[in-house]
């Protein structure tokens, strides 16, 4: 009877050793941000399979949504397929759509454009703070005052809390409320990256009309791929829920009298995300101690930066999500690119900060305030090997290795 239900279980990678630690990859690879499950996650799964909910709803789907809101003081949300499906349907929320402009960073992965472009809406392109990857209140107030100078309709301003900062939505919620006249722009809150994180007292998903989280497989915390929309507008998040379920009508029949989506998430996941959100503070803290000894290792050495949460700073606490540096080239004679390239050579996987969305050929026409920021990042900055089951000896490997790389 339990033949079954175990290979599944080896098909997810559970693990049934102690989480936290773990082993790198079995082939001696460092993986960037591999996913640490355990023996609770097995139990949340099992009970799943078990109960017979094996669909987009079910007691995990409903308790998942539950305890995600409490998690982040918000009144609802809405369990869902993914990240880029939360940020599709807060967007068809506040009614984003063709001949209207959204405002977003661009320094983001390309699900954060291509959320836009699902509804048709202009994207509008805003660079990053200098010190900072997250967007930059001052080019957003010029985007802002440039587009209604010109008369666009803009609706909705989409920050992305990179890397796990959460961005600075208090001041974000003045610029944007000097902009849009009788009508409050909306702001949306992409949160995929920052779970568990928090700013000023308030946790990542609370800020915004509405915020869309990832559990995609390298976040923080994961349900394989999944994502949820959190909100205090019930209405916005009843839209979204009718919408996410192919837009049935509640009538005895299939009656659809609009275009729905298929982007609910199912129980099994929904299982597997609640016993990581039980785990969410030991996985934060883990990931906190791994920056803490890149930090450690790297401390001698001139010309290098950290992302994160600004030293001396205790009114913020970032989810250290990914540890992401930037290589000064006036101190070091190489680029993301040859760091990339080396480090991944020897079994450690390295990767670029996002590139800019402002330089991908998706968007190419697409309007963009710029100060140069994002392009420095790309060109200078990398993200470490994260995962809260990584040992101190490979993050020992991993300074090791770049030290050897910049000459040290």
């Amino acid at each position: 009877m339990r033949c079954a239900p175990r290979r599944l279980v080896r098909l997810l990678q559970v693990s049934t050793q102690p989480p936290i630690p773990d082993a790198p990859d079995d082939d001696g690879r460092i993986l960037l941000s591999q996913a640490t499950v355990g023996d609770l996650e097995e139990e949340y799964v099992l009970d799943a399979l078990r109960s017979g909910w094996v669909a987009p709803l079910g007691p995990h789907v409903d308790a998942f949504e539950t305890e995600m809101a409490q998690r982040c003081g918000v009144e609802h949300a809405l369990a869902l397929s993914s990240g880029t499906a939360a940020l599709h349907l807060a967007l068809e929320g506040v009614g984003a759509g063709p001949g209207r402009a959204v405002v977003m960073s661009s320094m983001t992965f390309a699900a954060t454009a291509n959320a836009v472009a699902y509804t048709g809406a202009t994207p509008v392109l805003v660079d990053s703070r200098p010190g900072d990857a997250n967007i930059d209140p001052l080019l957003l107030d010029d985007a802002l005052g440039t587009l209604r100078r010109e008369g666009v309709d803009v609706a909705a301003v989409v920050p992305v809390d990179l890397f796990g900062r959460v961005c600075d939505y208090d001041v974000i919620d003045q610029v944007v409320a000097t902009h849009g006249g009788d009508q409050r722009i909306p702001v949306i809150a992409d949160a995929a990256e920052s779970v568990g994180a928090s700013f000023r007292g308030r946790p990542s998903g609370s800020f915004g009309l509405a915020a869309a989280q990832s559990f995609n497989g390298n976040k923080i915390m994961t349900t394989s791929g999944g994502g949820m929309l959190l909100s205090n507008d019930g209405d916005l998040i009843a839209r979204a829920r009718y919408l996410s379920t192919q837009a049935r009508q509640p009538v005895p029949w299939y009656e659809h009298t609009e275009t729905g989506y298929n982007y609910r998430l199912s129980n099994l996941l929904a299982a597997l995300g609640r016993a990581q959100l039980v785990r969410l503070d030991d996985l934060v803290a883990r990931r906190r101690e791994i920056r803490d000894l890149y930090a450690a290792g790297l401390a001698e050495v001139p010309g290098i930066r950290f992302l994160g949460r600004e030293e001396g700073r205790d009114d913020e606490e970032d989810n250290c999500w990914l540890t992401g540096i930037v290589v000064d080239p006036a101190e070091h004679a190489t680029t993301a690119d040859e760091i990339v390239a080396a480090m991944n050579a020897t079994g450690i996987e390295v990767r670029h900060l996002w590139k800019p969305m402002h330089r991908q050929p998706a968007l190419s026409g697409a309007r963009a305030f710029v100060s140069g920021v994002a392009d420095d990042l790309f060109a200078h900055g990398v993200t470490l090997p994260s995962g809260a089951g990584l040992r101190d000896t490979d993050i020992e490997r991993v300074v090791a290795t770049l030290l050897a790389h910049l000459g040290r």
